[in-house]
């Protein structure tokens, strides 16, 4: 195939859809790995009639070990290598880290931290090969918060993501693949499932609309950022405002701040 192939993770639903879209409309084909076959069948079928292309729905739970290999096997066996890689998938796990099984919390670093670096590393000796990558992380606004009660391992894993994508930019340019780029891209509220799925809907839903943004414009502006090779973005005016007080804000303002609002979108009695 002539065509670039994007994968992305967590692509059901979302952020991870809204990917999916901007990309096809681009005249990417595109690999879309999720838990949910359904909806990453509809989601293909919606998008090859769209504009043309090919997509490939893989099935598979990050949270098991052996899942990257799978997802990049399966595109091997089609003839296909990811051009572009997008770690989207992730969750938030209610409840403390007191509160929470082991088992749970060894899962939700496998999924948002392990996993997109092991599909990074695993993917970028092709993208040298062919002198052309892009990876985009997903990171979040979060990674640069104080952290919070309920908030534990979320900000750690996202604040990872964004070193881990400045470095490895950096990386990239100092030897000399000058056309493979990685970005954290640090969104802040975002509408998605992504509070239905952690319980905090009722309470997010109270917080004020300037706060929230659209999927779409989120998406775009990692797209671009990557393309010209700025290692991390922030989206949204309100939002790089909030990322520039974390870093001139005394540290205990910070802590105090956060503090306040964090059961507005933590849920801890889970």
């Amino acid at each position: 195939m002539n065509r670039r192939l994007c994968l992305i993770t967590g692509a059901s639903a979302g952020i991870g859809a809204e990917f999916a879209r901007q990309y096809a409309a681009l005249g990417w084909d595109l690999a879309l790995t999720a838990r949910r076959t359904d909806r990453l069948e509809a989601l293909a079928t919606e998008l090859e009639a769209a504009h043309g292309i090919t997509v490939i729905p893989i099935a598979q739970d990050l949270a098991r070990a052996n899942s990257v290999d799978r997802i990049l096997a399966e595109l091997a066996d089609r003839g296909r290598h990811a051009d572009a890689l997008v770690n989207n998938a992730g969750y938030g796990l209610p409840g403390t880290f007191f509160n929470t099984t082991w088992k749970d919390q060894a899962a939700f670093v496998r999924v948002l931290y392990t996993a997109p670096i092991e599909l990074a590393h695993k993917v970028l000796p092709g993208m040298a090969e062919r002198r052309y990558g892009r990876i985009i992380n997903v990171a979040s606004l979060a990674g640069y918060a104080a952290g919070s009660a309920g908030h534990t391992l979320y900000a750690s894993v996202k604040a990872g993501l964004i070193k881990f994508s400045e470095s490895l930019n950096a990386e990239c340019a100092a030897t000399g693949q000058d056309d493979i780029h990685c970005t954290a891209l640090c969104p802040g509220f975002t509408w998605s499932e992504f509070h239905d799925v952690n319980g905090t809907r009722e309470d997010t839903s109270k917080m004020p609309k300037w706060m929230w943004m659209q999927a779409a414009p989120v998406v775009k502006a990692g797209i671009d950022a990557v393309n010209r090779g700025q290692p991390v973005i922030v989206p949204g005016g309100a939002n790089k405002v909030i990322a520039s007080l974390t870093r001139i804000l005394p540290e205990p303002v910070g802590r105090a701040m956060v503090s306040a609002q964090s059961k507005r979108y933590r849920r801890m009695d889970a």
